[in-house]
């Protein structure tokens, strides 16, 4: 049985899920009534969902509020770069969501992460050097596809720092580089706190979900920021 019209199942890479089977799904034996009653479910306690994903029917992950620390290798210099990454409910993402580019400067570079056309991975699609307030505003105009399209990520960075926001397609929060601690009390300002043990619904089977309307909204994203297509690094 296939997934619901506009979702699509995805198995996190990361070694806290490693136990997943890859032939494995805790949607297979689920009949069309009880996998759309799973994702019609967006609330976990006091922590609710955007549109953009839902976590496995087995809830290996149940979602919560809160950050923890992490790393991040680069691939290519093996270097390590220290990580925050934050999950928060709905009522409260965007608006930190923005509060967290603050940090970065006055002109950034905007990195726009799109799934929408398969094929595995996301393709990025890049914006040197753009006002903030300019970002600001557009970003704004286009909340609703940045919180509920889970086929629409954004990375906010500052080269000249060596310093990122990422607002990803799971819409977790991912502040990279060094110092941190500017971002830890954005967090806490919000009600996001820390917690060790949090873990996050990129680490177990969950899906995603999109539309044509997403689509085309994001082709309009594209072109405000000055985005020509194909423009990717």
């Amino acid at each position: 049985m296939g997934p619901l019209p506009g979702f699509s199942r995805d198995n996190t890479s990361s070694n806290q899920a490693a136990e997943i089977q890859k032939n494995s799904s805790s949607f297979e034996t689920l009949n069309d009534d009880e996998l759309e009653a799973h994702l019609g479910v967006f609330r976990y306690g006091a922590f609710d969902l955007t549109d953009a994903v839902r976590p496995s029917y087995d809830l290996k992950v149940v979602p919560r509020q809160g950050f923890r620390h992490d790393a991040y290798v680069d691939p290519q210099s093996k270097s390590s770069i220290p990580v925050i990454m934050a999950s928060a409910t709905r009522e409260r993402l965007f608006e930190l969501f923005i509060e967290m580019i603050d940090p970065l400067g006055e002109v950034v570079d905007v990195v726009l992460e799109t799934s929408h056309h398969g094929g595995g991975g996301h393709h990025d699609l890049y914006r040197d050097h753009i006002d903030v307030p300019v970002l600001k505003s557009i970003l704004y105009d286009y909340e609703d596809l940045l919180l509920n399209d889970g086929c629409t990520g954004i990375a906010i960075l500052n080269p000249g720092k060596r310093q990122e926001i990422q607002f990803d397609e799971h819409k977790l929060l991912i502040a990279y580089g060094t110092p941190l601690e500017v971002f830890e009390r954005i967090l806490i300002g919000h009600d996001v706190y820390p917690d060790k043990e949090i873990r996050f619904i990129t680490e177990a089977e969950h899906v995603h979900s999109s539309s044509d309307r997403f689509v085309q909204q994001f082709e309009e994203l594209q072109m405000r920021l000055g985005i020509e297509p194909n423009h990717d690094h």
